[in-house]
């Protein structure tokens, strides 16, 4: 029997090792932790008679999830920012990918549901930022590598996540906070963050050159790789032209401290920094401001991502609708003389 259970590594193990066709075969793998006899059983079977088709010539090799995986972090995912994070993702979700082919993905991303150390279940966004890493070294593997015969990720449906906040902050309420909070670079980088949209890490990385009245961002700076500008705010103008406090250059944690602090001695304990980022769309969009435009200021790479602000928009939907078969005002002709 190829399953034998590996007592070093406290799992299952999957042995084969067979003359088919007058070629020797053999494989070995184990299997993911948790996995039961009966689960071994059933893998022992389904892997067997896939290896004996494959043997026989009459299916083609499958490719493993895992084999796309190392690929993908050897070749790719070292030029992504994100990529410590790619690792550390990837391995977490090991056991649920472990000695799987392709075309086990869409399955895996429906009944994928991790936990914690205390047997907890996380957060359906963790289960689904894992799926989408995994989704994208498959995809990858397959586009560059000639793995499989078709895109493997066609098929996988992710779970869905509405975890979007909705706070927002009028400038009534920005500055009662900010009356909280002593002067210094941990306000100024406050009072930016409100007046530009920036992210608190960008507000640090942000550069004004002499005689600008923009903000600019280089591609390494930005969460989408894209470099970007952004118009000054008449009100923190006089922020970059004092030398005391331009530039900034204390750490998001600093920041985000310093503004938690303010917001409950404000009364607004509710609020958080990334909140402001979230006002600065609703005091645009609020003026008149269209989402195209909002998204641009942001630093959108995609509609889809300002789209979450459109619901903020219905008094200018309502006085747009208003506008449908309004008479217009002519001005009288005079007679003639």
């Amino acid at each position: 029997m190829p399953i034998r259970y590996d007592a070093r590594n406290q799992r299952w193990r999957f042995e084969f090792d067979q003359v088919i066709a007058g070629q020797r075969q053999r494989a070995s793998r184990l299997l993911p932790k948790g996995y039961t006899k009966s689960e071994a059983q059933k893998f022992d079977l389904e892997e067997t008679k896939r290896l004996h088709s494959v043997a026989a010539g009459v299916s083609k090799p499958e490719p493993l999830i895992e084999d796309a995986v190392l690929l993908y972090l050897k070749h790719h995912a070292p030029a992504l920012k994100s990529f410590e994070n790619i690792v550390r993702e990837l391995k977490a979700c090991y056991d649920a990918y472990a000695g799987k082919p392709f075309s086990a993905l869409p399955a895996i991303a429906l009944s994928y549901k991790p936990v914690d150390a205390n047997k907890k279940p996380l957060a359906a966004a963790t289960a689904r930022n894992r799926l989408s890493y995994l989704r994208a070294a498959c995809r990858y593997a397959w586009r560059h590598h000639d793995l499989g015969d078709s895109n493997p990720a066609e098929r996988v449906s992710m779970p869905k996540v509405r975890n979007e906040r909705h706070v927002y902050l009028g400038r009534a309420e920005f500055l009662s906070i900010c009356q909280k909070i002593k002067p210094g670079k941990a306000r100024a980088a406050i009072r930016i963050a409100f007046y530009s949209g920036m992210r608190a890490a960008e507000v640090g990385l942000a550069q004004v050159h002499f005689g600008s009245d923009m903000f600019e961002l280089g591609g390494e700076h930005t969460k989408n790789g894209m470099p970007r500008v952004v118009p000054i705010h008449p009100r923190i103008a006089h922020v970059v032209r004092n030398p005391s406090l331009w530039p900034v250059k204390p750490t998001k944690w600093t920041v985000s401290k310093e503004f938690k602090a303010g917001a409950r001695a404000a009364g607004y304990g509710h609020a958080r920094l990334h909140d402001l980022r979230h006002s600065t769309a609703s005091e645009m969009i609020n003026a008149g401001v269209d989402l195209y435009t909002v998204g641009g200021v942001l630093g959108h790479k995609s509609a889809i991502s300002t789209k979450r602000y459109s619901h903020l928009a219905t008094k200018t939907l309502q006085n747009a609708v208003g506008l449908v078969g309004k008479k217009t005002r002519t001005t009288p002709k005079r007679k003639a003389t």
